[in-house]
């Protein structure tokens, strides 16, 4: 990523004030940070209430007024949909061959809700935490610390069980 950000806005210190065309350039951030949402998604179960009766792929049958609750950490590791390589973090698979960015179907990539209950403020989201991360990433190298091994605390709202253990550097 940091590579991403310093062949884009050149030099190591970023002086300037960033704006929305700036991060619409950065393509593997948006891959990063999709490949994030997807693995890793902060609320990692979602409900849904059907209006009326359906029947779902697998046959089971859906009454009216049945809140159905579903796993979104589960649907972005699913093989059929992510491919052989679902449990690997690969930012490039949100990058097309031209170079652009890969806009998956909204059910398909749930982690802001998808039709007409989609998130308002996703580009808001996206935008955001690019800004953040040019900031961070153009001043301090972040490294995971030796001997931390990661490890998710599953809840309501999905976050690192005892954090992460980081060490920051100046560049």
């Amino acid at each position: 990523m940091y590579v991403e950000i310093k062949e884009i806005f050149g030099g190591i210190k970023f002086e300037k004030k960033l704006g929305v065309d700036d991060v619409k350039k950065l393509i593997y951030l948006h891959g990063a940070i999709c490949e994030a949402l997807r693995l890793f998604p902060p609320i990692p179960f979602e409900t849904k209430q059907a209006i009326k009766g359906d029947i779902l792929p697998s046959g089971h049958v859906v009454n009216p007024n049945t809140t159905i609750l579903f796993s979104l950490y589960s649907m972005g590791r699913v093989e059929e949909t992510w491919g052989k390589d679902c449990l690997e973090f690969k930012p490039e698979r949100w990058i097309s061959e031209r170079g652009g960015i890969v806009h998956e179907p909204s059910y398909k990539f749930i982690s802001f809700n998808a039709g007409p209950r989609t998130c308002l403020g996703k580009d808001l989201s996206f935008i955001q935490i690019k800004m953040v991360a040019v900031v961070i990433l153009c001043n301090y190298r972040i490294l995971l610390e030796e001997n931390h091994v990661p490890s998710l605390s599953h809840s309501i709202v999905l976050f690192m069980k005892n954090g992460l253990k980081v060490r920051i550097e100046k560049r």
